[in-house]
């Protein structure tokens, strides 16, 4: 069962919600060991004195500061401490913002808000009201001696902490070269922008996060599996991607008829209807080469 990364509360106002921090995330990413390619023994790292090359022990470590090239400030631990909020549980809202008002690239890492016994009644009168009035809470946490911007939401049942960036984190979008002003600078013209809107709108679908998955993450898996089976043997290598079509460049000349073609396939073949295609076309050849006992299911990760 999963354990939670922090307790406490949250609190708007005067109100407190004992809750529990659980995580939002599962980690799905295939990890790799270094092996000596000459026995296949695994490799280990070391902590090395830059200087004698002598290994170090943790007792032997201290964190520092480098604020010049070669230059360092050593920091004890009750620097770290001093410097650290004092509040360590609570989840303090400090205001109510439009769920609207923030974009995506201050948003960083979900938790879960999971109730305490018997704190139910606060924590559905929150959730209830931010998604009446539309509101998310912007709130600070600190967790270990890391004081984080974090913001209260409501998803279905759930209120999700999602942890935030400060603006200092991100980069200023002015400082690349990012095309603005008038459509008409462009030479786009309102024939084409009617044609990409159609095209959009061909496109359109429910958000069903099931129909998206990790789809190296299951072809490496395959490859790991039979190289399992095989012991050692040799995995064949994966065919290369097919070049683009030579008229698949998206010159201003082209927009007009690839929107049209990408409009007309898309009226020929929806995305979902092509992709059950596609799904059924796959499984008859499985069927087709299985053999008569039934394999066993593998659960995916």
């Amino acid at each position: 069962m999963a354990r939670p990364i922090w307790s406490g509360t949250l609190s708007f106002g005067l109100l407190n919600i004992p809750v529990q921090l659980m995580s939002g995330e599962k980690r799905t990413d295939l990890s790799f060991r270094m092996l000596d390619a000459r026995d296949k023994s695994p490799i280990r790292y070391e902590r090395v004195n830059a200087e004698t090359g002598e290994e170090v022990p943790w007792k032997e470590i201290v964190k520092a500061y480098e604020y010049d090239k070669g230059s360092y400030v050593v920091l004890e631990q009750e620097d770290i401490k001093s410097a650290a909020p004092e509040s360590h549980d609570a989840v303090e809202v400090e205001a109510f913002v439009d769920a609207t008002a923030i974009g995506p690239q201050y948003f960083e890492k979900p938790y879960v808000l999971v109730p305490a016994k018997k704190a139910e009644k606060g924590y559905v009168l929150l959730r209830e009201t931010l998604k009446k009035t539309g509101k998310i809470g912007i709130a600070r946490v600190v967790i270990r001696t890391r004081e984080h911007l974090c913001a209260v939401l409501p998803q279905g049942d759930a209120l999700m902490l999602m942890m935030m960036r400060y603006p200092q984190e991100l980069v200023e979008v002015d400082s690349y070269n990012i095309p603005a002003g008038a459509t008409g600078d462009y030479r786009l013209t309102p024939k084409e922008l009617q044609m990409a809107e159609a095209l959009i709108g061909s496109m359109e679908s429910d958000w069903t996060p099931g129909d998206f998955k990790d789809e190296f993450r299951n072809r490496l898996q395959k490859v790991i599996e039979k190289r399992v089976k095989a012991k050692g043997g040799t995995v064949r290598k994966p065919e290369e991607e097919e070049s683009l079509h030579a008229d698949a460049t998206t010159n201003v000349v082209d927009f007009m008829s690839l929107l049209q073609k990408s409009i007309d396939a898309k009226k020929r073949t929806p995305a979902t209807a092509k992709k059950k295609a596609a799904s059924k076309k796959a499984a008859k050849k499985v069927a087709k080469k299985a053999p008569a006992k039934k394999a066993s299911k593998r659960k995916s990760a």
